[in-house]
């Protein structure tokens, strides 16, 4: 930890001892402190698709070789209930709060703002300093969106997506999974205007995303890859972090892996690049 961090941390103890700490004192030191100290570049492979003869319909794999700095790089985890009503994708989001945890811990350590984006959870958090640091954010209007609209998806979910027999949708998520933790200089907020208001604020320019469903809330959330991207924010989908609603027994008809795997295509055709969990691992410790 670099020395500004330490006398950082030292100040806000004894502000806490002295029970001289302020909501907007709070506010700004949790800033200073999810700054971090300056860091190299992160070097990330980047995959899209490109259609090398328009209007063919034929698309190629491609990779890009990208720096991110990581005061500018924000991580957005979105929709990773405690609980889901489709009992596979709860089993599976389970699986997936086990890998991103240790993800998120080390892009803490780089400065990298952490965003927990749980849908519909906020009366949960209320009383969070997290939650309220973005409730009481002041807002900043977006520019006007590029208009870019999104082709028809690969799969067909048009009836939940749920690969569980007998279950039906219904709100049975309360919070975030609590395998995934929450630290003070993280935030919370399900509202795509408070979020882009705290990115706009602190420069970032990269909102990376991970959680679920691919097909339905990681696109299309007020806060997910659609806005942002029509917003003119630089998004990256973290490909093995994420998961689809999509049920074998619907159109395309392949395995729930398949299915995934082509609504990735899909975002990195019409939206926005893809990396993995263990290439931005591996780039985050070797700084």
């Amino acid at each position: 930890m670099d020395s500004q961090r330490r006398f950082l941390l030292s100040h806000f103890f004894v502000l806490c001892l002295s029970g001289l700490l302020s909501l907007t004192n709070l506010d700004a030191l949790a800033l200073e402190l999810s700054r971090g100290a300056d860091v190299d570049p992160l070097k990330l492979r980047l995959r899209t698709r490109v259609e090398v003869f328009k209007g063919s319909g034929q698309w190629e794999e491609a990779n890009v070789d990208a720096e991110l700095k990581p005061q500018e790089t924000a991580i957005i985890i979105c929709d990773m209930w405690d609980r889901h009503w489709c009992a596979g994708a709860t089993r599976r989001v389970g699986i997936l709060a086990e890998k991103i945890n240790p993800l998120l811990v080390r892009a803490r350590s780089k400065g990298i703002q952490i965003i927990h984006a749980p849908s519909d959870t906020m009366e949960y958090y209320r009383d969070y300093p997290q939650r309220r640091r973005l409730a009481e954010i002041e807002k900043i209007q977006p520019i006007q969106g590029l208009g870019l609209k999104d082709p028809p998806l690969p799969i067909d979910d048009s009836d939940g997506g749920c690969d569980s027999p007998g279950d039906t949708p219904h709100k049975a998520w309360m919070r975030e999974h609590p395998a995934i933790d929450i630290v003070f200089e993280d935030v919370i907020s399900d509202n795509g205007l408070e979020i882009y208001s705290l990115l706009r604020q602190k420069g970032i320019k990269v909102v990376m995303i991970c959680g679920v469903h691919t097909n339905m809330c990681v696109l299309g959330r007020s806060f997910a890859i659609r806005q942002m991207v029509n917003w003119g924010m630089r998004c990256i989908l973290i490909r093995d972090l994420t998961d689809a609603m999509y049920d074998p027994k619907d159109r395309p008809y392949v395995s729930h892996l398949q299915g995934t795997e082509l609504v990735i295509e899909h975002i990195e055709k019409y939206w926005c690049p893809s990396t993995t969990s263990v290439d931005l691992m591996a780039t985050l410790e070797s700084k």
